[in-house]
């Protein structure tokens, strides 16, 4: 059980965030809801937009998940105070930041997901915690300010009661910290390139000092590209060429700026989520704002709180579901038959919530999708995926138990290589304690045939917790215990070699990607004897379609020859061609 502190906040914020937990109930998960208050209200009532009681909430949960928050100026602020509260030296400070700072949440991180298409997947993690907004903002300079300023010309002509100066603070802490989560983030999320973005040929010493931290970190990491790019440029290819990017790591204000530019890459900001990580705490809310006119009206868009919804379940070890949810809203952004106003559409919030819910229950109902998928050959599926333009193929994933099919939802574990001074057992495998029923495990491990990531024990724990099969990026061993289990595995090789001191647990819950095939939490594995091959999750139900018309389509033409007809007659007759579009094998039976 996860205990997550609810805080609807105002404006949009209740709406948006029912709407997304009404969705999250179809899943049944181990979630401890409870809800408190922040924003605005408690602003107006009590002085304080984060009271007391809030914190408290926040120190006994696991995490938070933040609707919108109101946020208005200095003379505004004081104005709709309560009149006893007025001039009482009471400052409106943002709940975002005091949760930010008070909780130490240095890391931003905003993915950016082509929804429809898949032409792009990049993450913005930007610095919370100093940059620009780190609070260093004067108007009228002391002595000390102005002997740095003071030679400018226009600061001559204003003097130093008319001149304002903000500065950008970046500390050896604060920037190690930050790029060592966007290395970790990149390893972990399958990504192959960390950007880093700045203004060197301007903001010259500053620069040089976050590349010279970024050079010594990044040979932490010899498998991740880096570069350093100038904010201008990449707000440019992040117009043209996003699908260029991987990670993309920047200071407060240039990560503002670009996960919003990033938003509207994306289609919006009601598509937008958002989560906030430090060493000991988090919340998650999507990008958008309170939207105060546009309160109780029924027109937010809930998706982007889906997907915020989705990023807290990673975050809390949950990435089935998770990935569940995210493959519900690509299917009705995809479909744009019930889409907010801002996708171009008339549906409410409300709808659009149902919509997505239904997506979400439809692979968990009497027909489920998984077991279609499960009951048709690999043959048929991989056809009707390539009807859609979509690889699947895991390409030198071989059967290890002859015979052996199944099909469940990925559940995805990557390694990584031992450093060769660390010494002593990893426990890599103790994922497998937390993999959910029905599931299908997807390990990688670089294909490497080094040593083993799956064995005899395993497999009985994987059978006892219900797991449906393996498909393993790496190589097995005691595979005549496996066979005689008639466990489905399925692997690039075998060998007897022990992986316990020669790899560990890089991340549990991430994208694989296994030659050209991404793997995502929550897609459905689909293997026998030809191989294994994967169906993303919001594609699943159109395969299985497919698929069951191609072997309707198969049959009919084995039907007809098996009567006496000609192969090339039968085939042209019921449609071989395309036998996804079922039209000469619903002829036949009519």
């Amino acid at each position: 059980m996860k205990s997550v502190a609810v805080l609807p906040g105002d404006g949009i914020g209740p709406e948006v965030t029912s709407a997304a937990l009404d969705v999250v109930d179809e899943l049944g998960l181990p979630l401890d809801l409870r809800f408190g208050e922040i924003g605005w209200e408690c602003w107006r009532q009590e002085g304080n937009p984060v009271p007391q009681r809030t914190w408290k909430l926040l120190e006994e949960t696991d995490t938070c998940l933040l609707g919108a928050i109101t946020s208005k100026p200095l003379r505004e602020a004081e104005a709709e105070l309560p009149a006893e509260l007025r001039g009482t030296g009471l400052t409106f400070v943002s709940p975002v930041i005091q949760l930010r700072q008070q909780l130490s949440l240095y890391a931003n991180i905003r993915p950016v997901i082509d929804l429809v298409d898949g032409r792009f997947d990049f993450t913005v993690i930007r610095e919370n915690t100093e940059g620009l907004y780190a609070g260093y903002d004067f108007h009228g300079l002391d002595d000390a300010l102005w002997n740095v300023v003071r030679d400018h010309p226009n600061a001559q002509a204003s003097g130093p009661d008319s001149s304002s100066v903000t500065l950008r603070l970046q500390t050896r802490f604060g920037m190690d910290r930050l790029l060592r989560y966007g290395f970790e983030y990149a390893r972990s999320h399958g990504y192959d390139r960390l950007t880093l973005v700045d203004k060197p040929n301007v903001l010259r010493h500053s620069s040089n000092h976050l590349r010279e931290r970024l050079e010594l970190i990044a040979g932490e990491y010899p498998e991740i590209e880096t570069e350093i790019l100038n904010v201008d440029a990449i707000a440019l290819w992040l117009v043209r060429r996003p699908e260029r990017f991987g990670v993309l790591v920047a200071e407060n204000m240039f990560g503002d700026i670009l996960s919003d530019l990033g938003a509207g890459v994306m289609g919006g900001l009601g598509l937008a989520p958002s989560g906030n990580i430090g060493d000991h705490g988090s919340y998650f809310e999507p990008v958008h704002g309170s939207a105060p006119g546009m309160a109780g009206q029924n027109r937010a868009n809930p998706m982007a709180m889906v997907l915020t919804v989705a990023q807290m379940l990673d975050h809390l070890g949950l990435p089935v579901p998770g990935g569940e949810l995210r493959a519900a809203v690509r299917a009705v952004a995809k479909q744009r038959t019930t889409v907010t106003y801002d996708m171009g559409g008339t549906s409410g919030t409300r709808e659009v919530a149902r919509a997505v819910a239904e997506e979400l229950t439809a692979g968990h109902g009497p027909e489920d999708v998984v077991d279609r998928l499960a009951r048709l050959d690999t043959a048929s599926v991989s056809d009707a995926l390539d009807s859609l333009g979509v690889g699947g193929v895991l390409a030198g994933i071989a059967p290890r138990v002859p015979g052996a099919r199944a099909a469940g939802r990925a559940f995805t574990v990557s390694y990584q290589p031992v450093d060769s001074a660390a010494e002593g057992f990893r426990n890599a495998a103790n994922y497998l304690d937390d993999v959910p029923e029905g599931s299908f495990v997807v390990v990688d491990n670089a294909g490497s045939t080094s040593c083993t990531n799956w064995g005899s024990l395993l497999t009985k724990l994987a059978q006892r917790r219900g797991v449906r099969g393996t498909a393993l990026h790496g190589s097995a061993r005691d595979i005549a215990e496996i066979r005689a289990a008639g466990y489905p595995l399925f692997s690039t090789g075998a060998t007897m070699v022990s992986g316990k001191n020669r790899v560990e647990l890089a991340a549990t819950g991430r994208d694989v990607v296994i030659g050209r095939v991404t793997v995502r939490p929550g897609d459905i594995v689909v293997a026998d004897d030809n191989g294994a091959l994967v169906v993303p999750a919001e594609h699943a139900a159109e395969v299985a379609d497919r698929a069951e018309r191609v072997e309707r389509t198969e049959s009919a033409i084995a039907e007809a020859v098996d009567a006496g007809l000609r192969l090339d007659e039968a085939r042209r007759r019921y449609g071989y061609a395309k036998p996804w579009d079922d039209g000469g094998a619903q002829q036949s039976h009519a």
